[in-house]
């Protein structure tokens, strides 16, 4: 594994040709808009590539692609963006793609470091850092490429209201707008609009919240049950596992979703000083100090109860 520059990466791209661009599971704006920008840019240095996700994409995200021809290629070099862990691209994915990814360009400080090249900055958004890689291509940021990277800063940081959110992430921000970042339409589908089986599976998730160490900690639990009846899917639900953090008191909040798999995916929300990336850690899982993740292959009880007792610790 070779850790290289925002200039070394700028290099690679012009070197190569022929770009498969992945995107972890479960993709939120972030790792899309990452991989659109980054496919933007290639496409303007008359390089071909294509994206691809090992799961599916939910359609408020089609303004990323309208513009553009993202046809299958034959590819030789593999590009992972936002993806930690090659874990995250996703079973199909990971035993097709996962042992040959050439180049990784993330902002996560847990990365696995499975590429062959490792971009990785401490950065709010894996968007932030696409944003360097493209300025140091020189291309034109155009419209639609200034519309992926706000995508990217925007919902990483909770419409720039998370613990993240930096004066860079704004000066970044600013100049998207300025080169035509369609930003009223991004933040109203991503942040205001919601179907009605979304707003559904939300009831059932609220109502299934729990309260542990004097209201510090909240549990929320989603099924594949809550997910039929309400006619929702997880690609609609990318921003749900915020909910607990919300509540008064709670300092670290917790969503276990029940994957088709049956496997518990964990998206945890902390508040300072406690760290998620620390807690997840415990389980094999990453991320950062406000947002991590880890899974479970076990019963859910299990899960809750594994998840309480270093949870317990920290307090």
């Amino acid at each position: 594994m070779n850790k290289i520059s925002v200039k070394e990466c700028a290099s690679l791209l012009k070197e190569y040709d022929n770009y498969l661009i992945l995107t972890h599971r479960n993709p939120d704006g972030d790792t899309l808009g990452s991989a659109f920008a980054l496919k933007g840019a290639l496409d303007l240095l008359g390089k071909k590539s294509m994206v691809r996700c090992g799961d599916s994409i939910h359609p408020k995200f089609s303004y990323l692609w309208e513009n553009i021809d993202n046809s299958e290629i034959t590819f030789d070099k593999i590009i992972a963006v936002d993806v930690a862990d090659k874990k995250l691209l996703g079973e199909e994915f990971e035993a097709k793609y996962g042992d040959n990814v050439f180049l990784c360009i993330d902002h996560h400080m847990t990365n696995k470091e499975y590429a062959q090249n490792l971009l990785l900055e401490d950065r709010a958004a894996a968007a932030a850092v696409i944003y360097e890689v493209i300025c140091q291509l020189g291309v034109e940021i155009t419209p639609e490429i200034a519309s992926c990277v706000y995508t990217g800063l925007a919902t990483d940081t909770g419409c720039f209201m998370f613990s993240n959110t930096s004066p860079t992430v704004h000066r970044i921000a600013a100049e998207v707008m300025e080169k035509g970042a369609d930003y009223t339409l991004i933040n109203r589908l991503m942040f205001e609009t919601r179907t009605l089986s979304y707003i559904r599976l939300e009831q059932m998730a609220v109502a299934s919240i729990e309260s542990h160490f004097d209201g510090r900690c909240a549990i929320m639990t989603i099924t594949q049950k809550m997910f039929r009846e309400s006619g929702s899917n997880s690609g609609e639900c990318d921003g749900i596992a915020s909910i607990p953090r919300k509540i008064e008191g709670v300092k670290i909040g917790v969503t276990i979703r029940e994957q088709e798999n049956g496997r518990y995916k964990v998206s945890m929300r902390t508040i300072e000083p406690y760290d998620a990336a620390k807690i997840c850690a415990n389980f094999g899982g990453g991320g950062h100090n406000a947002a991590a993740g880890c899974e479970f292959d076990c019963p859910i009880n299990e899960v809750k109860v594994k998840l309480l007792e270093v949870i317990k610790a920290e307090f």
